[in-house]
């Protein structure tokens, strides 16, 4: 039985009421301003290295994933179709059509097929579809259609005596309509009319599908017709009475079966193969504009809108779906969960609630609890809502304040004690009990005052509380839980901010910007875990909190570029580490009240900052991809800085001041939280890889000359590329030290050189000419110096002689002295045999040789030669000494020992001392000073 219609129309209202704030896919919204060109966008095709093309006002639009780029038409008119076929991309614009081909450059180039073929158009007719079939291409304008022959090169024309609106291709088949004249299928090059029905001929024909065994005609206002016994009936579809209230402008059968409509006004309608309606985008939730000129689906199932402003791609695969809350009606999402058939979020505005299973149902606020949710907590089987104003026991669409003890952040279960409850407050630590059933407030346990946010029980008397700006504390508590006996700072980790407090698995975990730590229970201090702190770094630190999932005992985390969780291994006690890519630009999450929860299956909710996201694990397919280098320019500073097109399949060979080059590369991945990062080096004078960046481009000034390879790879979340891609290339010497130039100095000095000795040669030929001269008449002179010197020569060989006649005397000297010593020793022999009176007529005559004063007078004149100024010197200084102390001063001055000086006096040693000690006395010397030095320094 069918509801009346204005029942219906009620719902149809309310229908299209909650389909503003329903969940839908990620959607990626590029303005004209990012892709530098017009607003309206006509058609979309994608290549096979799945870069994307669109027609363009002002032309050809290509997008590698990284960057836009324009170009523009031949006669400068706006590009109405674009399709690309084995590769080639075909564009019709005004009274043209063409194809563009890539250069060796990475640039397209284009070629005019229609003035190759001589092609005469009629007045204002412009190209609006191109369809390939076989070996021929057909451009559809709104008056013909030109049939190309790709393999003889020629074309035909298919005229219809009205417009012809759209041209359709279904299955091999290829249909138009002509207005108000019926459908036609082109057979063999000409038209054949199919049916002139009258739905077809009062209605514009969107698309043409071929569905479950029928073919259904979509029309612009009146929804689907099919073809059944001949005759043409509506499609019974819930989807109907929507549908005949929006214009449909473009439309698509995605590979699932599924439709995509897009609307004049109302963006886009999303169809199941039964003909439900999925969702609907608008521009109150994603789109950039309600008017959707075309729809293409892509290799990887995007979804791509060319829209009257601005160009969207709908990530419909995607793991994600998106929950906005454009109106503000919900807030912030601190906490959520899944409880008895509802969905509720704990927001900055209050606890919220809708049936789990409704993607219409808008979300309710639970009255009372208006104001902030800190936490959802089920506890046998009761939920609580942890409050600005207190704690909330939530039972379906109503909640009640059960402990009106202000801000509380969290409850715990406390082993072994199943009627109470430890919850943390802005004022400390407060047990709740169970009474009768209810729960109430026991006590506020005293001792310890501080905010506890994070916080676990050790055992059943000891709690570990963390605050972000005061550090970690452990409180002994009383039995009873009424006080804390002792409070004790943890020194072993540091306060940080944004830092979080959890329990994994029974152990501790304290996780701030230095890593995660788990508490040693036997040591009582906290010890850095090297597994668990892999799932952040201090670069992409953004929060130190960590969410425990109980149902699926997963640990999630959140750093700069991704979602993080860990999960156990079923055959290794090592967690694997899991990494989804969703950087908190992004995630629009409030950084330190990250949230996230598993509402079903495998299906988690991540709380934003203006709705939710969820994140569906089982979607999370990884898919291979590559980077490519999409363009290499060089660049001069001379007449500015000038950048010159590189063909990237050569190996490049520059000149030295072209040493500024500059490298684009992309990855065709078009998933909104799906972002590329890039890392990059140049070998050669960079070898180490560069940091992970979002940027598609390197630029490397100023390189000195060399050989070079850049290599490039890319990510995605934690997959990377398939390939690296590299280019080779060399900076050539400067030509001052180019191997041309080297030979030029090598001649340059060689020629200098040579005229340089030619120069000193005459110069100095010169010169010895004017020497010559002067030595002529200065020769007589010379000659006269050279006698006197001659004089003096024999003068100076006349004293050498006499010195060494001298030295001679000298050493003959030293002879007698020599003699003395040994007729001493004879003497003293023969003294020992006193009897013998020819022995006494020997020592006699020793004893003259010995006082012989020639022998003195012999020694003083060879003394004076070698030393002629001593006695003279010594006789001045000192006038009272006698010849014996002369000749004394004579042997002292030859340094001799006592016992040498002995014999030449004919004394014994004895007195040779006793004559020094009086000669000392003479000279007036210290007591100290040495007679002997002083004799030599005179």
């Amino acid at each position: 039985m069918r509801p009346t219609k204005p029942i219906f129309y009620l719902f149809i209202f309310f229908s299209c009421f909650f389909l503003e704030s329903q969940e839908h896919p990620p959607i990626q919204v590029y303005t004209p301003a990012d892709y530098k060109a017009e607003n309206q966008n006509w058609s979309i095709s994608q290549s096979k290295e799945k870069y994307i093309y669109a027609a363009n006002n002002k032309g050809l639009l290509e997008f590698n994933g990284a960057k836009w780029m324009l170009y523009t038409s031949l006669n400068q008119s706006t590009v109405r179709s674009v399709e690309v076929i084995d590769n080639t991309i075909y564009t019709g614009s005004y009274r043209e059509f063409g194809y563009w081909n890539r250069n060796n450059y990475g640039k397209l180039d284009y070629t005019s097929l229609s003035k190759n073929l001589n092609i005469s158009f009629l007045d204002d007719e412009e190209i609006w579809k191109i369809i390939s079939i076989d070996d021929f291409i057909l451009f559809q304008s709104l008056s013909r259609i030109y049939v190309f022959n790709k393999k003889d090169q020629n074309y035909s024309i298919i005229e219809t005596n009205s417009t012809i609106y759209k041209m359709f291709k279904v299955n091999e088949s290829i249909y138009f309509q002509s207005v108000k004249d019926g459908v036609y299928e082109i057979v063999n090059g000409k038209s054949k009319l199919i049916s002139n029905n009258r739905i077809l001929n009062e209605n514009l024909i969107v698309n043409i599908f071929y569905h479950n065994g029928h073919i259904l005609f979509q029309t612009e206002d009146n929804g689907f017709y099919l073809i059944e016994n001949n005759g043409f009936k509506k499609w019974d579809i819930s989807a109907n009475n929507v549908l005949s209230k929006i214009r449909i402008y473009s439309s698509i059968q995605l590979k699932d079966k599924s439709f995509l409509l897009g609307s004049i006004s109302n963006g886009i309608i999303h169809l199941t193969p039964q003909g439900d309606i999925n969702y609907q985008i608008d521009q109150t939730n994603g789109l950039s504009n309600n008017t959707v000129l075309s729809v293409f689906e892509d290799i990887e199932n995007n979804i791509w809108l060319g829209l009257e402003n601005g160009i969207n791609c709908i990530n419909i695969k995607s793991p994600f779906r998106i929950y906005e809350d454009q109106q503000g009606n919900v807030g912030s999402v601190n906490a959520s969960i899944n409880f008895n058939g509802y969905l509720y979020l704990g927001t900055n505005q209050g606890l919220f609630y809708k049936p789990m299973d409704s993607n219409t149902d808008e979300f309710r606020l639970i009255e009372g609890t208006q104001g902030a949710v800190w936490c959802l907590t089920t506890i046998e089987n009761t939920l609580f809502c942890g409050h600005n104003s207190g704690t909330f026991i939530v039972e379906g669409q109503e909640a009640k304040l059960a402990i009106d003890t202000q801000g509380t952040w969290g409850i715990k279960k406390i082993d072994g004690k199943d009627d109470l409850l430890l919850q943390g407050n802005y004022n400390g630590l407060n047990i709740i009990e169970k009474v009768n059933g209810k729960w109430q407030l026991k006590n506020r346990i005293n001792g310890f005052d501080i905010s506890s946010r994070y916080f676990e029980m050790t055992n059943k008397t000891e709690v570990i509380v963390s605050h972000e700006y005061k550090g970690v504390f452990r409180i002994k508590l009383e039995d009873d839980l009424k006080k804390a006996i002792t409070v004790v700072q943890d020194t072993s980790v540091s306060k940080g901010a944004k830092s979080s407090l959890i329990k994994y698995q029974g152990i501790i975990l304290y996780a701030y910007d230095e890593g995660v730590f788990k508490y040693d229970t036997t040591e009582q201090r906290f010890i850095k875990d090297t597994i668990y702190s892999k799932l952040f770094n201090k670069e992409d630190f953004t929060s130190g909190k960590l969410v425990v999932d109980a149902e699926s005992d997963k640990l999630w985390s959140f750093s700069n570029y991704n979602v993080s969780y860990v999960s156990p291994r079923k055959l290794s006690n090592i967690p694997n580490i899991n990494e989804i890519s969703l950087p908190s630009s992004l995630r629009n999450d409030v950084s330190g009240y990250e949230n996230i929860t598993n509402v079903k299956d495998n299906l988690y909710l991540y709380g934003t900052s203006h709705g939710y996201i969820l994140i569906d694990l089982d979607k999370m397919v990884s898919k291979p991809f590559e980077v490519n280098i999409t363009s290499i320019s060089i660049s001069t500073y001379k007449h500015g800085y000038k950048f010159n097109l590189i063909d990237k399949s050569l190996t490049g060979d520059f000149k030295s001041n072209e040493n500024n080059i500059e490298f684009e590369f992309s990855t065709p991945e078009f998933e909104k939280y799906n972002i590329p990062e890039y890392q990059f080096k140049l070998n050669g004078i960079y070898e180490e890889w560069s940091q992970w960046s979002t940027n598609s481009n390197a630029l490397f000034e100023n390189l000195p000359y060399g050989n070079y390879t850049f290599y490039v790879k890319s990510r995605l979340g934690n997959q990377i590329s398939e390939n690296t891609e590299r280019y080779e290339f060399t900076i050539e010497r400067p030509w001052y030290i180019s191997n041309l130039a080297i030979v030029g100095y090598i001649l340059f000095i060689l020629l200098f050189s040579l005229l340089m000795h030619n120069i000193y040669k005459q110069y100095y030929k010169r010169q010895r000419e004017k020497l010559l001269h002067k030595t002529q008449r200065e020769l007589e002179l010379k000659e006269l110096e050279n006698k006197e010197q001659l004089m003096r020569f024999n003068n100076d060989k006349l004293r050498q002689d006499i010195e060494n006649k001298n030295r001679e005397l000298d050493n003959s000297t030293m002879s007698l002295i020599k003699k003395n010593e040994f007729l001493n020793t004879i003497k003293k022999e023969l003294q020992k045999t006193r009897d013998d009176k020819n022995l006494k007529q020997v020592i006699r005559i020793i004893d003259k040789n010995l006082n012989n004063t020639d022998d003195w007078h012999a020694f003083e004149e060879a003394f004076n030669n070698a030393d002629k100024d001593f006695l003279k010197k010594i006789k001045t200084h000192h006038p009272s000494l006698t010849s014996n102390d002369l000749r004394l001063c004579a042997y002292l001055r030859l340094n001799l020992s006592s016992k040498e000086i002995a014999p030449l006096l004919n004394i014994s040693a004895r007195s040779v001392e006793v004559k020094r000690y009086r000669l000392r006395k003479k000279m007036n010397l210290e007591h100290d000073a040495s007679l002997t030095d002083y004799i030599l320094k005179i």
